[in-house]
């Protein structure tokens, strides 16, 4: 939901650069394709979403794949997932276009849930069913089949990924006076649909999953995705499809490859910088390039000008020469990477939710005496505390603190980012407390060597750590978002867009790679692992305590790292705004 939120920015910049024929414009696009658009992503979040939660025990149970294998198997896919987007916003924007990135992505995520149900369906696609005993490992072949379908999921949904910056492509029609007003619905439209999915995913296909098994389980996303590409090619010639334009993520590559090709090229001197030393786009008020990371600004000096510009202006060869706003674009990003990296603790905390579902499976789950909560959708309250403390921020702290008072408040970007990391922190903390009770429970009643057990424990313990989860999220993302857009250019707020993503893909790798290093450590001399196949015999308290102090220290390297920054453009326009207001309060006195 968040990713929606960072890239809703995105489309307004896009769409100024954007033409179109007026006839194609009436005849084309428009709010008749919104609710087909819609549908297909939220339709695919379902069908995507609903087989993540369980996923761990079908690895345990049919392919018996030990926990910590799983556990990296599943990092390793939601690494894919999260990364898919940036690589498939590249693609779309500079070779395939959106419909064609959309169109296939769908193919791509339906075939790859269709091959996940015949897994299901086929008993020789994998080593075990509920049916067979002694059954032994998976082999080779099956696993590829297993691996292949969450390979087909991921870029699958990377491509779906560009549905809102298609749908405000479809509402790019400059002669309607109320595109603004429709482009603001539509997003707000998009946004809900995405959460309601969500909540629908770890509920109901949860549950479909939990009572009626996997062939029903596998099969009811599958038929969901496949109702989703339908309805998405249902309306096809009605779309408004742009052609594919030069992508950022090229223009980067320029920059460094003509930096480090120009690297024994000298320096003009300073005092002729202004004389067209640089090369820059037509009408910039950028005539030289900063002095900070000053080795790429050899990207944008202008050798011969007679080879190197052409008759309009603008580079001969985009591979011998780049525009200081280039240069000045990827330092931009450069500078960012540092407070970008202490997000990745976060995308750590939320990546646990295989853990979680083993948790909950030895915890008592039932709310009255005939319905019990799945294991695999206490995530929800992640959810819902992230809509919550997103809606609470902004409609009732902020007007609430405003009256007091009586003035504006707001809290800036960087302290957000700073506060969803501490509650990031508590969420590790308080699993760690619950783990340990949860461990010396089942130990008392003898179930050491049970981890199929059920504690007379509430699983409602879990409740705490999902909220402070989804608070942390809400906080992180939110504060992400704002600072990347004050930051960037216009220019470059579809990199604003997936830079949350990308964090959340690299977060999910270091889990992986966490978990591989403390299984290896903590099992040596033939120890029990703390993250142990059984999870009562391991120590994952012990696990959740060391993710606590590596959030403690990820703390203080937050505040290192938003000092060494500096002053964010946000903090900078309101000291010169203030400073406006003290001007004219002396000239008025």
């Amino acid at each position: 939901m968040d990713n929606e939120e960072m890239e809703a920015a995105s489309c307004h910049a896009e769409m100024t650069h954007q033409h179109m024929n007026p006839h194609e414009q009436r005849s084309k696009g428009g709010f008749i394709t919104m609710p087909f658009i819609i549908a297909n992503e939220a339709l695919a979040k379902v069908a995507s979403v609903g087989l993540i939660p369980n996923m761990i025990l079908y690895l345990i149970e049919d392919y018996k794949v030990g926990v910590v294998k799983a556990t990296k198997i599943l990092f390793l896919w939601f690494a894919a997932t999260n990364f898919a987007p940036v690589v498939a916003a590249f693609v779309a924007d500079a070779y395939l276009g959106r419909f064609l990135a959309i169109g296939l992505a769908s193919i791509l995520t339906f075939l790859g849930m269709a091959a996940m149900w015949l897994t299901a369906m086929i008993p020789e696609a994998r080593p075990c069913s509920h049916s067979t005993e002694n059954c032994g490992s998976a082999t080779t072949p099956q696993m590829a089949i297993l691996l292949s379908c969450f390979a087909l999921i991921s870029i699958g949904g990377g491509g779906i990924s560009c549905s809102l910056a298609f749908g405000a492509d479809q509402l790019n029609q400059k002669n309607k006076p109320n595109n603004q007003r429709v482009l603001e619905s539509f997003i707000s439209w998009y946004i809900a649909s995405q959460a309601i999915a969500v909540v629908f995913s770890l509920t109901g296909i949860v549950y479909i999953q939990d009572h009626f098994g996997w062939k029903v389980g596998f099969g009811v996303p599958a038929a969901l995705m496949l109702l989703s590409t339908f309805s998405f090619f249902l309306i096809s010639p009605r779309y408004v499809k742009q052609k594919p334009h030069n992508s950022l993520i090229s223009g980067f590559a320029q920059v460094l490859f003509v930096a480090y090709k120009n690297r024994k090229l000298s320096f003009p001197p300073k005092d002729f910088t202004g004389n067209g030393m640089y090369h820059h786009n037509q009408n910039s008020n950028l005539i030289a390039p900063t002095d900070k990371l000053r080795f790429l600004n050899k990207a944008c000096i202008i050798k011969d000008r007679e080879q190197d510009i052409a008759s309009d202006g603008s580079a001969s060869n985009k591979w011998s020469l780049c525009t200081i706003e280039q240069v000045e674009e990827l330092k931009a990003i450069i500078k960012v990477i540092p407070i970008w990296s202490t997000g990745i603790m976060v995308a750590v905390s939320t990546s646990q939710t295989s853990l979680w579902l083993l948790q909950a499976k030895t915890m008592n789950r039932h709310v009255t005496s005939n319905f019990q909560i799945p294991a695999g959708s206490f995530g929800v309250f992640m959810i819902f505390a992230v809509c919550i403390t997103a809606g609470v921020y902004d409609r009732v702290i902020l007007p609430l603190a405003s009256k007091v008072r009586g003035k504006p408040v707001t809290i800036s970007a960087k302290r957000r980012i700073g506060i969803g990391l501490f509650f990031s922190f508590l969420d590790f903390v308080t699993s760690a407390v619950v783990e340990s009770i949860r461990r010396k429970k089942a130990i008392r009643e003898g179930y050491i060597d049970n981890p199929d057990a059920v504690l007379e424990m509430s699983a409602m313990w879990l409740i705490p750590h999902n909220i402070l989860c989804g608070i942390a999220e809400a906080f992180n993302a939110i504060g992400q978002s704002e600072f990347y857009y004050s930051e960037f250019p216009s220019s470059m707020s579809s990199i604003a867009a997936s830079l949350f993503s990308l964090g959340s893909a690299v977060g999910n790798l270091v889990a992986s790679l966490i978990v591989s290093i403390v299984d290896n450590i903590t099992s040596k001399g033939g120890k029990q692992s703390w993250v142990s196949d059984n999870i009562n015999k391991g120590h994952y308290d012990k696990y959740y305590w060391l993710l606590a102090i590596m959030s403690a220290v990820n703390i203080l390297y937050y505040l290192v790292c938003s000092w060494a920054y500096g002053p964010s453009a946000e903090a900078a326009s309101k000291k010169e705004e203030r400073g406006h207001r003290v001007h004219d309060q002396q000239e008025a006195m």
